[in-house]
């Protein structure tokens, strides 16, 4: 997908990085002189690690691995942004404000990629979503007390929005379209693009 509406050399945002799955699947896809990544993280063990991994797995590609807050980030012009779950972690005031400034960073024709955990605007759906997952849970080893640990650990700090807001932000910010091109119980993954002028 990227490579079909990247121009060569173009810029790429993988904001909330962690550990940089993003950005090795960017370079694994992308030759090193067609593509150069920024890669964003809050946490400074986050960064420490997927400086060292990116360097040592793609030593040819131009990929920066930075500390920094995505709000107040000083974001140059980028062909491609990627931000994967990391939004649901912002205050929800802030989000309008920060898709908002992706979409002025974005080049014409430029392209955002967002994943995010998500909650369903009918509330018997969002429980047997939220269910489901537990099982997934539960069938990959978690025990109930870990989940609801998780669970409880999150609740304060992690406040999903439902696809339809979601949507409907990326409409209000500019993008022409976005599509909902992945989804899993309650995680999603969405599409916007930016008109090409």
């Amino acid at each position: 997908m990227a490579r079909a509406h990247l121009r060569p050399g173009a810029r790429v945002y993988d904001l909330g990085c962690s550990l940089g799955a993003a950005s090795m699947a960017l370079a694994r896809e992308m030759a090193p002189e067609d593509i150069e990544i920024e890669a964003i993280d809050l946490s400074a063990p986050m960064v420490e690690r997927a400086s060292r991994e990116l360097a040592e797995a793609f030593p040819e590609h131009r990929i920066n691995v930075n500390q920094a807050d995505i709000r107040t980030l000083d974001y140059q012009p980028a062909g491609m942004i990627v931000v994967n779950f990391t939004l649901q972690f912002l205050p929800p005031e802030d989000r309008d404000a920060v898709i908002d400034k992706l979409y002025a960073t974005l080049e014409p024709g430029g392209m955002l990629i967002l994943s995010e955990k998500i909650i369903s605007d009918d509330p018997v759906e969002n429980a047997w979503l939220i269910e489901r997952y537990h099982d997934f849970k539960r069938a990959n080893g978690y025990s109930d007390l870990e989940i609801s640990q998780k669970r409880e650990a999150l609740e304060d700090v992690m406040k999903p929005d439902s696809l339809n807001t979601h949507h409907a932000r990326l409409a209000r910010a500019g993008f022409v379209r976005s599509h909902t091109w992945l989804q899993y119980l309650n995680f999603a993954s969405m599409v916007a693009f930016k008109a090409a002028d």
